[in-house]
């Protein structure tokens, strides 16, 4: 009997692997053989991009020592006599290419939620998406599904503050996003990017950042800087250089907690005021359960 999709996603990273690729008294009586034109890609594959030099060594070992392991498939919901692949993406692309006609394979009745964590748990283990698809991944998760970003963090095995971290990047302007997709920024980069307002100056840094191999700190200083120059009062504020050592870094560790553009301002004879931004509802949210610990939610509730 199946359980419900978020029963399966609440129980974490290891148990959602083991209930689909780690049985293997299951797998060797319930593998069968299947026409590989019967099996069509993921249809919610986070995955864009694929190493051809990385296909071609698979496709060369798979072809010397065969198949491993059974590719992981569900009955289409189009068609009961095709599948759909559910883990395994790489190893059916290399035998694709090697021009199999069948594959063994382990059948298993999947609803499209626990497609896509699987797809992104798979891919996360093996460090193979890009920032941008993993934060696409964990977006449709939200839009489609309803999953909050806690069910996310628990479902693929990450900090909720790492979630929220990665959706951020989508909120990044195209030409930054095209930066780091490319790989001429970091995610480093790109976080310190993300808590700047003017789109247009922060695509300015961006490009900078990639032309001249800053580093993320540097990023980060120019960063404080364009923000300390465009203050809401229209004052100059005081340059990082010329700020209190011991200000500078407890704001870092605050921005660091926080995963936003803390400032700590006006410290005179111990009062000042900590200003702590937000991009938005959702993030107004993610601060306020760190700060409180606590939901918003259950607050208005």
């Amino acid at each position: 009997m199946n359980r419900p999709a978020k029963d399966r996603l609440g129980r974490g990273l290891g148990a959602l692997l083991g209930e689909y690729l780690d049985e293997p008294q299951v797998m060797e009586a319930e593998v069968r053989r299947i026409s590989v034109g019967t099996i069509a890609p993921n249809p919610l594959q986070p995955r864009r991009e694929f190493d051809q030099e990385e296909l071609d060594e698979l496709a060369g070992s798979i072809s010397e020592n065969g198949l491993l392991q059974p590719l992981v498939v569900r009955p289409s919901p189009a068609s009961g006599d095709r599948f759909e692949l559910v883990a395994g993406e790489r190893r059916f692309r290399a035998i694709r290419q090697l021009g199999w006609l069948d594959v063994p394979v382990l059948v298993r009745d999947v609803d499209d939620e626990t497609l896509l964590v699987l797809a992104l748990v798979e891919n996360l283990q093996r460090e193979a998406l890009n920032p941008l698809e993993e934060a696409e991944g964990y977006r449709t998760l939200t839009d489609r599904f309803g999953l909050t970003q806690a069910e996310i963090a628990h479902a693929v095995g990450k900090d909720r503050s790492t979630v929220s971290n990665m959706m951020r990047l989508l909120k990044l302007p195209p030409s930054i996003r095209r930066l780091l997709g490319d790989g001429g920024i970091s995610m480093g980069h790109a976080r310190a990017l993300a808590a700047m307002d003017d789109d247009l100056r922060a695509s300015e840094i961006a490009r900078q950042a990639a032309d001249e191999g800053w580093s993320v700190r540097e990023t980060e200083r120019r960063v404080s800087r364009s923000h300390a120059d465009t203050t809401p009062s229209g004052a100059k504020a005081p340059r990082g250089g010329t700020r209190d050592p011991v200000v500078r870094t407890l704001e870092e560790a605050l921005r660091e907690a926080l995963a936003t553009k803390v400032v700590i301002r006006g410290i005179n004879r111990g009062k000042g005021v900590i200003e702590v931004p937000f991009l938005g509802t959702e993030d107004f949210e993610r601060l306020f359960a760190l700060l409180a610990r606590r939901e918003a939610s259950d607050v208005l509730s």
